[in-house]
């Protein structure tokens, strides 16, 4: 159960913006959908909702194709913010609210509670337009989720906040995910996915270039990370076997390495020097898993 994405594939004429993508987001799950620009997120969601048709593939969400019956379940944050600058925030969410059949009343409580737990209570009756850009986007967000939606899409959510912003997003979104959710987001933040995704999709120019968990994604990923820190002169690991890349600054020196089968010989080469006050090999990070998939320059 929850959102399957199957053999999903978007043309536009003899340009294909998604290739074949297939994943699953388990019910109650928060995935992380990744790309650089151009990658094929948005137009990923957009099909997920059925603003686009496919040209072939399916989505589902609990084994039923979404329609039009189903949007009153959805909650989505597009990446291009569309709120009525001329309208006050109680204006434009009540608005929203009701096109999902909300009562006004609930309407009226649900966003009372979100603008206190935002800490934006005191512009319930301003226009959206004299919003900082900051508050317009936590109201955006606020009309995405008021109707607490089962199936939520997250579209760049946390772009152009500060960090006490983010974390008061952050925070709300685990809320709606612990309470039942389903949620998919896109993000460049890549230290916003290891702390709120279990799985994620990397798409380069429209493909799945890697898809899973982050630990099944990063058990895959051989590359890994030795540091050394000491006085001794380790400058001859350059052109050790396994090493890709050398760096050093001050006493630490950080090498690249192919796989962990190369630590134990670099490991042997360097204690007969003397002490060292640290050898660490590590995992890398996703943001080095995402550059090494996607280019550095692919944004």
């Amino acid at each position: 159960m929850g959102l399957k994405i199957n053999h999903l594939t978007k043309k536009f004429g003899d340009f294909t913006a998604v290739d074949d993508l297939n994943f699953n987001v388990h019910d109650g799950e928060m995935y992380g959908l990744l790309g650089g620009n151009g990658a094929g997120k948005t137009t990923t969601f957009r099909m997920i909702l059925n603003i686009l048709k496919p040209t072939s593939g399916s989505v589902t969400f609990n084994d039923k194709k979404i329609d039009y019956n189903f949007t009153d379940y959805i909650g989505y944050l597009p990446e291009e913010r569309g709120l009525h600058p001329k309208l006050t925030v109680e204006e434009q969410v009540m608005y929203l609210a009701q096109l999902k059949n909300m009562s006004k009343q609930d309407a009226k409580k649900q966003l009372e509670y979100w603008l206190e737990r935002f800490k934006v209570s005191e512009n319930m009756k301003k226009k959206i337009g004299a919003l900082s850009k900051g508050n317009q986007q936590k109201i955006q967000l606020i009309a995405s989720i008021i109707h607490n939606p089962k199936l939520l899409i997250l579209d760049e959510p946390f772009s152009g906040l500060d960090p006490v912003n983010v974390e008061l997003l952050k925070e709300a979104v685990k809320e709606l995910n612990k309470n039942g959710a389903t949620i998919i987001f896109s993000t460049h933040r890549m230290e916003h996915v290891e702390e709120l995704c279990e799985s994620i999709c990397i798409l380069k120019r429209g493909t799945q270039v890697a898809e899973g968990s982050i630990q099944s994604i990063n058990d895959d990923f051989k590359q890994k990370t030795i540091f050394i820190r000491g006085t001794h002169d380790v400058s001859f690991l350059k052109d050790h076997p396994g090493v890709l890349s050398y760096n050093k600054k001050n006493d630490l020196v950080t090498l690249k390495i192919e796989d962990e089968t190369f630590a134990q010989p670099i490991y042997d080469r360097v204690t007969p020097l003397g002490y060292f006050s640290e050898f660490s090999v590590k995992d890398p990070t996703l943001n080095e898993i995402f550059i090494s998939k996607v280019g550095e320059h692919d944004e």
